[in-house]
């Protein structure tokens, strides 16, 4: 009898392109994909911030690289990433919400919202995509959506409104991409400790609400994510595309 060998989660040999790398999600992504053996070019606006990133990447034995990109500037992105060596894998990251009732949104919100979390977001996939068909490269593109992605939630009209779209975009883009070998995903996690949710803990109502609706009974860390970046990434996710890896502690299970 021989037995089936599990895929590797390796990615030696990959080059991993992450926005928004400079902290919380995307720095801990990068760090995850630097670890699993890829060379990771580290995208932000932050050029201190993603070059110490780079550093300590470095420092602990793995392959990284800074790159200072407004990612809402589509032009610069097509130049930067055709100027690039081919990526195999994209975690498309960057992302920012303005908390605010329904009836208070105003033009200013919603703009600054929707440009960020979506129309950025498509048109690096696209600039990245292109890239990879044209070097005839298989790759994986990662979505860091929401569990807002998949319900609503209160004072987020237009942060649910721009996940739920790159719910949809990646659907539809897995079947756009398919025949290239380029597999599309997202990864939906609940609410992370990171700079950008910090300040939301000062308000104890909030608290106790997000603790009431988190089934395993704490806030996620970005380490909790960092297993779901590397698996879709990896060989070991060959088979999976245009889908939803919810990593929300039970969030939307009810």
């Amino acid at each position: 009898m021989t037995l089936p060998k599990t895929p590797s989660m390796r990615l030696d040999g990959k080059r991993a392109l992450v926005t928004g790398a400079g902290r919380g999600i995307g720095l801990a992504a990068a760090a995850a994909l630097a670890q699993a053996g890829a060379h990771v070019v580290l995208l932000a606006r932050s050029e201190k911030e993603i070059a110490i990133a780079a550093a300590e990447i470095r420092a602990e034995g793995g392959s990284a690289e800074p790159l200072v990109l407004d990612v809402t500037d589509t032009a610069a992105v097509r130049a930067a990433i055709e100027d690039a060596e081919p990526f195999d894998v994209l975690v498309n990251n960057a992302g920012t919400n303005r908390p605010r009732s329904f009836l208070q949104v105003t033009e200013e919100d919603y703009d600054t919202i929707v440009d960020l979390n979506q129309r950025a977001a498509f048109f690096v996939a696209q600039a990245v995509a292109l890239q990879m068909v044209e070097a005839k490269r298989a790759g994986s593109i990662i979505h860091m959506s929401s569990q807002m992605g998949h319900v609503g939630g209160a004072r987020r009209t237009v942060y649910c409104m721009s996940k739920h779209g790159i719910e949809g975009l990646t659907k539809a883009m897995a079947i756009d991409l398919a025949p290239y070998h380029i597999r599309v995903n997202t990864i939906g996690p609940t609410f992370i400790d990171t700079p950008l949710t910090r300040p939301f803990w000062n308000d104890k109502t909030f608290q106790d609400d997000v603790l009431r609706r988190i089934k395993l009974g704490r806030l996620g860390t970005v380490e909790d994510l960092m297993g779901a970046v590397v698996f879709l990434a990896s060989d070991a996710a060959a088979l999976v595309t245009g889908t939803a890896l919810v990593v929300d502690g039970g969030w939307t299970a009810e």
